[in-house]
């Protein structure tokens, strides 16, 4: 496993949605690493979102504190301007600038309706999936990337769920697959617009993430989560979120990251690159599983990926 303790000492972080999954485990990696990291969401200990579950923001800001950097949760709904005015406003007077912006803003697992065509889905829910995948994205772009480029080397993250390549597939509901798209895009138009400025974004996904929801939907926890394999084979292929964690440290530490402007990565591939491992020493490419096994219809096995 690679060190990255102190790697990324000074460096100043806004995670946006990082009360859990992916989000809260890349704002502890980047705290592990010696940031200082904002983190944003709407569920904080007075309040809960509409996800409904108990995971708050001033958690996620604790254990990155614990990790070694230093935590600090700002309650944002990043579908409000003005409330995202007033933390890009906040960094600003606190720190002067942005060194690594991830928008990580979802939240919309429930409203998801599969193998339905679009006249038959609920538009209310599909609309607002759009609303919560792209609308605070573009939001929070708009606000906080103009700390990014104060100084050359800025990184934008654009979180989804897939790379480009493995989003040809139709994710068996227009809204959500939109929903997933469009973050790919949108960190292509940022990438055109910070190169002038020295600037790198990029789209970044996880594979198959074990994420809290995740776990409690098989019935399992981290210490036991191969026990859910028997009721679906393909989770053997599912990564800690950790692992999108280091990818981000990785690409955020590394002074040759413009060579992924405007790409569509995911942790799997960059794990091969940069030489990081899951929490279990295990190196798993979920989107090479699927395309080649599971849609692909190539010979190979789970631990082929791994």
């Amino acid at each position: 496993m690679v060190d990255a303790r102190g790697v990324l000492s000074g460096r100043i972080a806004l995670v946006a949605g990082a009360t859990r999954g992916a989000g809260r485990a890349m704002a502890v990696q980047l705290g592990a690493a010696g940031a200082v990291v904002y983190v944003t969401g709407r569920t904080t200990r007075e309040r809960r979102s509409e996800v409904g579950r108990s995971e708050t923001i001033e958690e996620t800001a604790e254990l990155v504190t614990a990790a070694g950097g230093t935590g600090i949760a700002v309650p944002t709904d990043h579908l409000e301007p003005e409330q995202v005015k007033a933390l890009a406003g906040r960094i600003d007077r606190e720190q002067g600038r942005l060194d690594v912006l991830v928008n990580d803003v979802w939240g919309g697992e429930a409203l998801i309706e599969f193998e339905k065509k679009v006249w038959e889905v609920d538009l209310e829910k599909g609309l607002r999936m759009l609303r919560l995948s792209i609308e605070t994205h573009a939001i929070t772009s708009h606000f906080l990337v103009p700390l990014v480029v104060r100084r050359p080397g800025g990184l934008v993250v654009e979180i989804t769920d897939g790379t480009e390549e493995f989003n040809r597939t139709y994710r068996e509901n227009l809204f959500y697959d939109l929903a997933k798209y469009g973050p790919i895009r949108m960190a292509f138009g940022l990438s055109e617009e910070l190169k002038e400025y020295g600037g790198t974004a990029l789209s970044l996904s996880p594979g198959f993430l074990r994420s809290e929801q995740m776990l409690d939907h098989f019935g399992v926890t981290e210490a036991n989560w191969r026990d859910a394999i028997e009721q679906m084979p393909d989770f053997a292929i599912a990564e800690s979120p950790a692992f999108v964690g280091r990818a981000l440290v990785a690409l955020a530490a590394d002074p040759d990251r413009a060579r992924w402007n405007g790409r569509s990565v995911s942790s799997g591939e960059l794990a091969k690159v940069y030489g990081f491992t899951d929490t279990d020493g295990s190196r798993p490419d979920a989107f090479g599983y699927f395309q080649d096994v599971v849609i692909g219809g190539k010979d190979g096995s789970v631990e082929d990926y791994r």
